[in-house]
């Protein structure tokens, strides 16, 4: 069953291998192992999409596809994961981050002000930079490792379901 859904909802990789944002990787992305869906390349791509969706970071779909290519996972999902992080989910899950960074650090919550501005960005990066930071790497880690084994037991599950619903079947 995950195989199917997945399937279902993934572009073809001949579409995602023509993309100019992509041409950076050149032949790399002509490694198969990029493109197929097993359980290990699932798995591992989940991990990688969601760790990279708490790293606040501008780049993060160049960081999965570099991830998926170097760790050799499913790279539309690593990519597309990060996703999870839009310009709709990003205020809270940022502010999430940046209260468990402050919960984690031992720090006063400061307040702020946002302004969309180059100066704004590097005065609240000394102030509350440190936590949002923290925050997020905790985050990334604790979720890539949720997905990570969420993925593989809702794979090994389907297919012993699978299994089952094969040797049941009468010949």
């Amino acid at each position: 069953m995950p195989k199917k859904f997945i399937k279902r909802y993934l572009p073809d990789h001949h579409t995602i291998k023509n993309q100019k944002s992509l041409k950076i990787f050149g032949n790399l992305l002509h490694d198969p192992n990029l493109w197929h869906l097993n359980r290990k390349s699932v798995a591992g791509a989940f991990a990688l999409g969601l760790f990279n969706a708490f790293i606040p970071v501008p780049f993060q779909m160049w960081l999965s596809a570099a991830g998926a290519i170097l760790f050799r996972v499913n790279l539309p999902l690593a990519v597309g994961l990060v996703w999870i992080t839009n310009p709709f989910t990003i205020p809270p899950i940022f502010f999430g981050c940046y209260l468990i960074g402050t919960w984690v650090l031992g720090v006063e919550e400061k307040p702020f002000h946002f302004e969309l501005s180059w100066d704004w960005l590097v005065e609240s990066m000394s102030t509350i930079g440190p936590a949002l930071i923290t925050g997020s790497i905790i985050c990334a880690v604790t979720f890539s490792t949720i997905g990570y084994f969420l993925m593989t037991y809702l794979w090994r599950t389907s297919v012993k379901n699978n299994w089952k619903k094969r040797q049941q079947k009468p010949e």
